[in-house]
């Protein structure tokens, strides 16, 4: 099973409110506390940001992009890590008001130069899914780009080693996909890698054994259409994919709250 390793975490931002130099449609509330169990947290999934030739499912155009975070930012959203969702869901924990999660899976160097920039415009901290060998390929972002996110209060987590499904993979290679990846990325960025994220969102009972047996303490899957999450799924966190044929309207069909007074 799953060897050891050192890790050396590097410090990092934590969960904060959106900043008050940002003006926001909704006021500063208090931090509650949610959980143990299940909690409502929406979970969004972006692969590109940035223009497509054509309309292509994985690409959010950045003006799009902006128009969607300046409506998550004016309902009133707040973005956390996945270590305080599984916290909230483990053990109940104090949350900023209405959190949620944003991920981007791939690690396109497209999401370093334009989401990243947009994030930080209003506020928002994302969460990486990098491909072990597609660090510092042609079109992927590097280790100083990944670090510079990271530091700026981003998760990283893996995606794999190759991208490939895993349902499809046994023994040595499943375990590379899923240990072996997560081993690459603490090595060469010299942070925690926590989470995984399955390739295509597949998953079967032996690859969710081999991601709980690697340590990782939550994995997210690709589909989904509730901002539900709890113990039951852990393992299979529900995202959402957000496709370039998105409207600011067709967003709020799995988000809960809409920046409307409770």
């Amino acid at each position: 099973m799953p060897s050891s390793w050192t890790r050396t975490p590097s410090p990092r931002a934590t969960d904060t409110p959106v900043p008050t130099s940002i003006p926001s449609a909704v006021p500063t509330a208090k931090w509650i506390r949610i959980g143990p169990g299940d909690v409502k947290i929406p979970i969004l999934l972006y692969h590109h940001v940035d223009a497509s030739a054509e309309d292509h499912r994985y690409y959010v155009a950045p003006e799009q992009f902006e128009q969607e975070m300046k409506a998550f930012r004016d309902w009133g959203y707040t973005t956390i890590t996945v270590k305080s969702l599984v916290q909230a869901i483990t053990e109940g924990r104090e949350l900023p008001p209405h959190p949620m999660l944003i991920t981007f899976d791939d690690g396109h160097r497209d999401i370093y130069t334009n989401a990243f920039p947009i994030m930080q415009k209003y506020g928002f901290k994302g969460v990486l899914y990098v491909v072990g060998n597609y660090l510092g390929a042609e079109g992927f972002m590097d280790r100083t780009e990944i670090l510079e996110m990271y530091q700026a209060g981003w998760d990283v987590g893996s995606h794999g080693m190759k991208h490939i499904d895993v349902t499809k993979l046994f023994g040595d290679d499943l375990l590379i996909e899923v240990e072996g990846s997560r081993q690459k990325l603490e090595n060469t960025l010299g942070i925690e890698i926590l989470t995984f994220a399955y390739p295509f969102g597949a998953k079967d009972k032996t690859s969710v054994d081999y991601v709980q047996a690697a340590g990782y303490i939550a994995a997210m899957g690709a589909e989904g259409y509730r901002d539900s999450q709890g113990n039951w799924n852990l393992f299979d966190l529900q995202r959402v994919e957000i496709q370039g044929t998105e409207s600011i309207e067709s967003l709020t069909r799995f988000l809960t709250w809409k920046g409307n007074d409770e």
